[in-house]
């Protein structure tokens, strides 16, 4: 308790001394307005499924990056996606935030701002208009958040971040308890090497059986290692937990999720390449059970090739499957068409 309230002090004299920071020479102010949509057609094969096949934009992100002043950045993002409670199109902020540029070696960002957990290993996959990342896909973290970050450069090759955020996601407030998740990762960068490791940690109450509610603390884990062989190859593995919780936001004793994730590509010129996916997740039994909690364990493969027709605009052919583990629920077997456009 007493390092966040270190770190946020910390983090309030950088803010306070912006201006004084700012150096003397002539700037202009200046935006720029951007736009990103995810399209696909998919083809259901799965035994059963009622919907053979759809049109769909999972996606759509608008936003507006404004420079204030010298290593001062406001940017808004908004997210227009499928709401679960109604509506096939909603906007949400995704990203509302101020990005202040200490110095060459230090970076403070907040407000709505992105999250770091999953930003490495999403960037190395290269594909999140096909699919998240493995702890966005299975709830192991959220890519956005109400809080505060600072990133620092080590030295030439390591970096690290730590944060403060509310730990519901950007499209939730915060918890009647009004814990804060924190955490921090250290990352590794050499030439065609990258390497990280990322913890954090969340506290909510848990009733109990007794009536009384106990204090229970969910925390994520992550590794993640990457290497371009070279401009035509690239491989990286990433290993992932989360303990007593159900979902990043939900904390749950005693369920615990941990799961692996491979993913590699091959780029035969500046037009085509072709990749896959490895996704293995898993669950634990909970006391007096005889099969593991998560009914959605089990394994998943991604493979296709993509097309670059022109700059910032994407298109790939893949299949994407997936074998759960629990008896009773058939396999997934999907053909997608994917384009991704932006400006």
């Amino acid at each position: 308790m007493k390092g966040k309230k270190l770190f946020i002090s910390a983090i309030a004299l950088f803010l306070g001394f912006a201006a004084v920071a700012q150096e003397k020479s002539e700037f202009t102010p200046s935006g720029k307005v951007n736009g990103k949509v995810f399209f696909n057609y998919h083809y259901d094969m799965t035994d059963g499924e009622d919907q053979e096949s759809s049109f769909e934009i999972k996606r759509a992100y608008f936003g507006y990056d404004y420079n204030i002043a010298k290593g001062l950045k406001a940017s808004i993002t908004l997210d227009v996606g499928k709401n679960d409670g109604g509506s096939d199109y909603t906007a949400y902020l995704k990203k509302a935030q101020l990005e202040w540029k200490a110095s060459s070696a230090v970076k403070v960002s907040l407000g709505m701002i992105g999250t770091v957990q999953f930003k490495e290993q999403e960037k190395f996959w290269g594909y999140r208009y096909i699919m998240k990342s493995f702890n966005d896909q299975y709830g192991f973290g959220s890519s956005a958040d109400l809080g505060i970050k600072a990133n620092f450069k080590l030295s030439d090759a390591f970096s690290a971040n730590a944060f403060v955020i509310n730990g519901e996601g950007y499209k939730k407030v915060q918890d009647e308890d009004g814990k804060q998740r924190v955490g921090a990762s250290l990352i590794y960068k050499n030439k065609g090497f990258i390497a990280k490791a990322y913890v954090d940690a969340n506290s909510d109450k848990v009733a109990q059986e007794d009536g009384s509610e106990d204090d229970v603390t969910t925390s994520a884990l992550a590794f993640f290692a990457g290497y371009k062989f070279s401009d035509k190859f690239r491989l990286a593995a990433e290993y992932n937990m989360l303990t007593n919780g159900t979902k990043y936001s939900r904390v749950a004793e005693d369920h615990d999720m941990e799961g692996l994730s491979v993913y590699s590509t091959y780029t035969f010129d500046k037009k085509w390449e072709i990749f896959g996916r490895y996704d293995y997740l898993t669950s634990n039994t909970l006391e007096g059970e005889t099969e593991k909690w998560n009914a959605k364990n089990g394994s998943a493969i991604t493979a296709g090739v993509q097309y670059a027709p022109v700059k910032n605009v994407k298109v790939a052919f893949n299949y994407q499957g997936f074998n759960f583990k629990q008896e009773g629920i058939d396999t997934n077997s999907l053909l997608y068409v994917n384009l991704e456009f932006k400006f």
